[in-house]
C-alpha cells in the first residue's frame, strides 16, 4: 500500500526528523558521558549523570521508538517496502537491535543517576561509555545505509519482482 505523494513525504519528513533527532540526542550523551566518566569535579559529574538520566528517559528513548514506529511505516508505505532490500532489513534491524539496548540500558543510567545522586564521591562509578559510543557507532551506520542504499533485492523484493512480470 502506498500513501498518496504528500502524506509520503510527511511520514518520510518526521522519519528523518526522528532519527537524526536520535542521532543528536546520542552525541549529547556521549559528552555527558565522558563528563561523568572523567570529571575531577563531584558536583560535574553527579550533574553528568543527572543530564544522561534525563537525556535517554525524556530525548532519547522516545526519539528512538518514534524512529523504528516511522521509520516502519515509512518503509511498509513506500515503493522500498520493509522486506524488498537487504539495506532496510538491515536498517530495520539494527535500529530494534539498538532501542532494545537502549530500553535496557535506560534502567543502568537511571540506577547510576541514583547513586550519583546520594554518592559522597560520584567520580569512582562506572560509566557507560563503551554502551554511548556502541549506539552511536550502530545510529551512524543506519545513517551511512540510508545514504549509500545497495540495490540488492531480498528475497521478498525478488518473489514480487517476478509476480509484477507475470502479471505485466
Amino acid at each position: 500500500m502506498t500513501l498518496p505523494r504528500s502524506l509520503s513525504r510527511f511520514v518520510l519528513t518526521v522519519h528523518i526528523v526522528t532519527s537524526v533527532g536520535w542521532l543528536g540526542a546520542v552525541l549529547a550523551y556521549v559528552a555527558l558521558d565522558i563528563a561523568a566518566s572523567a570529571g575531577e569535579d563531584i558536583a560535574s559529574v553527579r550533574a553528568a549523570y543527572f543530564g544522561m538520566d534525563l537525556t535517554i528517559r525524556y530525548v532519547i528513548v522516545p526519539l528512538g521508538i518514534a524512529s523504528v514506529l516511522i521509520g516502519t511505516v515509512n518503509a511498509l508505505t513506500s515503493s522500498w517496502g520493509l522486506f524488498h532490500y537487504y539495506w532496510v532489513l538491515v536498517k530495520l534491524l539494527l535500529t530494534i537491535f539498538a532501542t532494545v539496548i537502549l530500553l535496557l540500558e535506560m534502567q543502568s543510567v537511571t540506577y547510576m543517576a541514583e547513586l550519583a545522586s546520594t554518592s559522597a564521591d560520584p567520580r569512582n562509578l562506572p560509566g557507560s561509555l563503551l554502551h554511548s559510543i556502541g549506539g552511536l557507532v550502530v545510529l551512524m551506520t543506519v545513517a551511512v545505509l540510508s545514504v549509500y542504499k545497495r540495490e540488492g533485492l531480498a528475497p521478498n523484493g525478488w518473489r514480487q519482482q517476478l509476480r509484477a512480470k507475470k502479471c505485466g
